[in-house]
């Protein structure tokens, strides 16, 4: 857009024949109008018919651009199309989420600070306090993670889901597709195909488990002392550190922030005794067995067909209130992965037993190569096949290109009558049309 502005003051003499420059002055409100698009003067010159003569006149516009935004960066504006992203090779260590030399550069500042035996400058919750902002997330994530596991177990008894026995493909329609994918170990034998069976609400919401610690700064868990700690979800664990009290899984909540000196702890309130938790005489009437997938789909029996919409949107709101939730208050508490494996650790620094098993873990002595957690390692979604027909065809192989794929959450939900959010519907490829077989060779 094009906008001539006043002018407040001139330098031009009119019995002057030449180039004329103005001097203008803007002033907040005539300028509010173009604050929210880049702001540039355009000069141009112009022949003006002052008096006998023609004068040559430069004028000075104000012009305003349009923001450009990157493709699918615009707020509310997605791509057609998203491919999901890559499968990491299982024989390499996984790339760090944070850049290495960004972590290597903070290092070398804590070792400068410790040399000049300086401690390290804390801030909550990285020096043991809890952040009071974050407690009513971890409430809300919490409770969302209940209704997430329950809506879960009554969708089961609606909507099929199959797995692999052989591999951990998960397909959510009435029949097993035909796609030659398998990587099981007897997958020779059967050309690539699936040997599908009845799936469970494990199937579509992985369990990530960690350990639960009293005091997350305290003593770390050695391999010989590993059965002496409780295995919970890793969700109710970050939501427990972050401030949320069960008594069955009681928490150290400190009142004064430890002190460290580069990487040692210099003061951590001293060691305090774990108390025993309270555990209820009959295990089903416990609060802790809502905060946990086994065994859910026998608590929770079938809705009727009436409230399947209903139960479908509450899950899906669920699902939504638990990634953004998990996502807010990783930003904050500290979350370690390995780098090899799946296993996961809410705490300062990760534990010492030596369980992995993955690429050259004979070179760590079976150790954990710890390193920051993103949100996929904590709140894994599951990619699946998307299913525009459950009872339609099964899937082909010769087809694969044209079928979008979405979380298993989502695509349970979609399927039993949920509306589904706008930044999953371009991987799930809805505005591609899938062609015949023998037509799948003519499409460019």
């Amino acid at each position: 857009m094009l906008q001539t502005l006043p002018i407040a003051s001139s330098i031009w003499n009119p019995s002057q024949r030449g180039a004329c420059l103005e001097v203008m002055e803007f002033k907040r409100s005539q300028l509010s109008s173009l604050s929210q698009c880049p702001l540039y003067f355009k000069f141009q010159n112009k022949w003006v018919q002052n008096g006998k003569a023609p004068v040559s006149e430069t004028f000075i516009y104000a012009c305003q651009r349009p923001r450009q935004y990157p493709a699918g960066k615009k707020q509310g504006v997605y791509s057609q199309n998203v491919d999901l992203p890559p499968v990491l090779p299982k024989k390499k260590k996984k790339p760090y989420p944070i850049p290495f030399k960004k972590i290597q550069r903070a290092a070398r500042k804590d070792k400068k600070l410790a040399e000049r035996g300086l401690e390290k400058p804390l801030q909550p919750p990285k020096n043991g306090i809890l952040v009071p902002d974050l407690i009513p997330v971890a409430y809300d994530v919490l409770d969302a993670w209940k209704v997430l596991i329950k809506g879960l177990a009554q969708l089961l008894h609606v909507i099929p889901v199959y797995g692999c026995s052989e591999c951990s493909e998960v397909h959510v329609a009435h029949t097993g597709h035909h796609i030659q994918d398998c990587k099981g170990p007897s997958s020779s034998k059967r050309y690539g195909l699936h040997s599908w069976v009845k799936g469970s609400i494990n199937d579509i919401l992985i369990p990530i488990e960690s350990y639960h610690l009293y005091d997350p700064f305290g003593l770390r868990i050695k391999h010989d002392t590993r059965f002496e700690y409780d295995r919970i979800p890793a969700v109710v664990e970050l939501c427990i550190q972050a401030g949320v009290d069960i008594p069955e899984y009681p928490s150290r909540r400190r009142t004064k922030p430890i002190r460290m000196m580069g990487k040692k702890v210099i003061d951590r309130g001293g060691y305090v005794d774990e108390p025993k938790p309270w555990r209820s005489v009959d295990p089903s009437s416990s609060s802790i067995v809502d905060l946990d997938t086994c065994g859910a789909c026998g608590r929770f029996p079938a809705p009727p067909l009436e409230d399947v919409p209903s139960i479908a949107q509450e899950t899906m709101n669920a699902h939504e209130i638990v990634r953004s939730g998990v996502m807010t208050l990783m930003r904050k508490y500290t979350v370690k992965a390995c780098g090899y494996c799946s296993e996961v650790h809410v705490g300062p620094w990760g534990h010492n037993a030596k369980l992995c098993g993955e690429f050259k873990h004979q070179w760590r002595d079976g150790k954990h190569g710890w390193q920051d957690a993103t949100v996929a390692e904590v709140f894994p979604p599951n990619y699946v096949w998307h299913v525009r027909d459950p009872k339609g065809p099964p899937l082909r192989g010769a087809l694969k290109r044209f079928y979008g794929k979405a979380p298993a959450v989502v695509e349970v939900c979609m399927q039993a009558g949920a509306q589904v959010p706008s930044r999953y519907k371009p991987m799930m490829r809805l505005d591609i049309i899938v062609p015949e077989s023998d037509e799948a060779s003519l499409v460019a």
